[in-house]
């Protein structure tokens, strides 16, 4: 008796398959959207949501100081960038289970389609722009602020904006326009719009020096990048985290080099000072960082490398 071999069998069977059969699906069409742009640790009994507010591509080549173009075109192609980087935009909704607190509000229409998705991320985790009670500003820059309001009108309408003196005299005076240096005048207009609604209802709050601007969240001055920066410190369950704002723009060539500064800082060299004492301390005590320009969801610690620093990213957590 002839035996058939299995390749013989197999092929047999599809030569005789009936010409009813369905035929191999077309490819099917790509999506092209992203996950929805939140991500949620716990702080003790504390929830921190990072929202992501968009992205923004920018030339660190030409936007980068301290350092030369073609330094940076090397370090970027080190760790497989461009000179043009695709950057994130994060805020930070903390639930301290008395108060809904927004650190800092993405760039609002600035950007086009490439921001302004705040609104958005916040209903995706669950929330909505109204349950806000409290905006904490790190500084008034567009991609900070201006997410404030859109189209006149105030996104987040039942919130007390907070931010430090320094920055609300720098930018929400017009007669300054005349004194900030020439690329900066945009910030005054924006910030005047962005912050009307707000000032209209009487709902602008200005703090001058360290401590405690709403319960359980702290601010610690860093003026440099702007005059009123401020840094925002929660400690919770035994853990301590900091939303740096701007402390950091370009993780991939400022961890390692410090000393390197960006042309948007007001001063830059009180900029890099606040940088270095930042990355030292976050390195020595270990505490969460949150930033508004790493990579989404911005949160990880600060490591010593060599003789500068590195970023880790926290651990991927579902919260179960």
């Amino acid at each position: 008796m002839t035996t058939l071999s299995p390749l013989f069998l197999s092929a047999a069977v599809l030569l005789a398959a009936p010409a009813w059969l369905p035929a191999a699906h077309a490819a099917a069409p790509q999506v092209r959207t992203q996950a929805p742009g939140f991500y949620r640790v716990l702080l003790g009994d504390v929830e921190i949501t990072a929202l992501s507010d968009g992205t923004v591509t920018i030339p660190l080549d030409k936007l980068l100081t301290n350092t030369s173009a073609a330094h940076v075109k090397d370090v970027l192609a080190f760790h497989h960038l461009g000179t043009q980087v695709e950057t994130s935009i994060n805020a930070f909704l903390v639930n301290t289970g008395k108060q809904l607190v927004l650190i800092d509000t993405g760039a609002g229409a600035s950007f086009g389609a490439h921001g302004g998705h705040l609104a958005d991320s916040i209903r995706a985790a669950g929330y909505r722009p109204e349950d806000v009670d409290a905006v904490l500003l790190t500084h008034i820059h567009g991609d900070h602020s201006n997410g404030l309001a859109i189209d006149g009108k105030a996104v987040l309408p039942n919130a007390e904006v907070v931010v430090a003196r320094r920055d609300a005299d720098a930018w929400l005076d017009p007669a300054n326009r005349a004194k900030v240096r020439p690329e900066s005048v945009h910030v005054i207009d924006e910030a005047l719009a962005a912050f009307a609604p707000y000032r209209k209802a009487g709902r602008v709050r200005t703090f001058d020096g360290p401590g405690e601007v709403v319960p359980g969240i702290r601010a610690v001055p860093v003026p440099g990048h702007t005059p009123g920066h401020t840094m925002y410190e929660l400690t919770a369950g035994g853990q301590t985290l900091r939303f740096v704002g701007d402390a950091v723009h370009a993780k991939d060539v400022q961890m390692a080099e410090p000393q390197v500064t960006i042309r948007f800082d007001e001063d830059a060299a009180a900029a890099r000072r606040q940088r270095e004492t930042l990355f030292a301390d976050a390195a020595a005590r270990g505490y969460i960082v949150a930033a508004a320009h790493t990579p989404f969801p911005g949160l990880g610690h600060v490591e010593r490398s060599g003789s500068g620093y590195a970023w880790a990213p926290l651990n991927y957590s579902s919260l179960r």
